[in-house]
């Protein structure tokens, strides 16, 4: 039995919206099930999408190809159905992340501008985060600046990327250096389409779930300690729980440092600093994101100890958590002097020195500087080959 203590921003237990807070450019986060494809064979229902963008007449949807059937489909016939006066369109774009890339973005600008895209389209979001990346910049830059809505196809997109308003492209020798902040209208979450995912690729996301109750939230790092298993089964009640808890968590953040001016912001990178280190040196894709994440964790809390900044049980229960959601807690290898170069390029870096989120207690992280380069040293050897 699924466990449901205090809910986020809530509905009911079968529909939960969370609310991100920026004032006039505030935004709901709709989490539900059934409604894409809805329950035998019914239409999608895109009253959530027409409701939060109002006054359009143009909907382009930029799609990752891999899911453009199953899931973007039957959102455009179902927005097409709506009337004469409304034009549907569909770019579809392939799977991965070359896709995030200067000539990408270069052929949606094209598209978009043959397709008519003015003041009053919006862009429409469908895939992971490498989509939503793609589009949301695409939208933050065309025109000077068309409304979008997210539609994450992927849990890791559920809970993070999809929402903030972070969008961008990669150069070839750094992730994510090119983007813009673009908040979206709305963001769309039907836990139904996170059937299709092959499992690792659903685990993978789990590692972004809880490294919010790591980082902001210990009521719900326990939920998650007694839930671990629904969430693996992927049981769709304790998914619209975990979802909203975490949305609700990025949304707290974003809405104290929209633009990571305050440093706020920077705490939903734990464990990230490692993470992007072991991808590129590792090579993307050996390593899932949220894998990536899982051990970059570890790496951190044992930073974090080797400084005196938490005790070993915080460890223990972050390794005990990850292990039940079926996600890695080491590497059986690692290229330390190429991660340390990798790192050198993470933008926490101030005046070459590396700074570090790292944990005290579960529920609460630190921007840590100057860190020593031994001591960052020791704790990718401790999570090499680790049990």
């Amino acid at each position: 039995m699924v466990s449901n203590p205090q809910a986020p921003t809530t509905d009911d237990s079968s529909n939960r919206t969370v609310t991100v807070p920026l004032d006039d450019r505030s935004y709901p986060i709709r989490i539900t099930s059934a409604c894409i494809c809805g329950k035998e064979g019914r239409a999608a229902d895109v009253r959530f999408l027409t409701d939060a963008a109002a006054d359009v007449t143009h909907w382009v949807l930029i799609v990752d190809e891999a899911v453009s059937k199953r899931w973007a489909t039957p959102i455009a016939k179902a927005l097409d159905s709506i009337g004469d006066a409304v034009r549907v369109d569909v770019i579809n774009i392939p799977s991965g992340e070359t896709s995030k890339s200067v000539e990408s973005i270069g052929g949606i600008w094209n598209q978009m501008l043959n397709l008519g895209t003015d003041r009053r389209s919006v862009v429409v979001a469908v895939g992971g985060g490498v989509v939503g990346d793609l589009a949301g910049f695409a939208a933050a830059t065309f025109a000077r600046g068309v409304r979008f809505v997210q539609v994450p196809t992927t849990l890791l997109a559920m809970v993070d990327s999809s929402v903030g308003g972070k969008t961008g492209i990669n150069l070839p020798g750094a992730k994510n250096m090119v983007g813009a902040f673009w908040q979206p209208e709305a963001v769309w979450i039907d836990t139904d389409v996170l059937a299709t995912l092959p499992d690792r690729t659903y685990r993978s996301g789990l590692g972004e779930v809880v490294k919010y109750g790591v980082i902001d939230d210990a009521k719900f790092f326990d939920w998650l300690v007694d839930n671990a298993d629904a969430l693996v089964r992927r049981d769709a009640d304790a998914l619209r729980y975990a979802i909203a808890a975490s949305c609700e968590s990025k949304a707290r953040v974003v809405g104290a440092d929209e633009r990571e001016t305050s440093g706020r912001r920077a705490i939903l990178n734990y464990g990230h600093t490692f993470a992007h280190a072991i991808e590129a040196t590792t090579g993307y894709g050996t390593w899932l994101h949220g894998e990536a994440v899982a051990i970059g964790m570890q790496m951190a809390a044992r930073l974090a100890i080797r400084i005196g900044m938490c005790d070993a049980d915080l460890l223990e229960r972050q390794s005990d958590l990850l292990a039940a959601c079926q996600l890695p807690i080491s590497m059986d290898t690692a290229d330390i002097e190429a991660m340390l170069t990798v790192m050198q390029r993470d933008k926490k870096v101030a005046h070459g020195k590396l700074r570090f989120i790292l944990p005290s207690r579960i529920g609460h992280v630190d921007l840590v500087s100057d860190i020593d380069r031994n001591d960052v040293i020791a704790s990718i050897e401790q999570t090499i080959g680790k049990a």
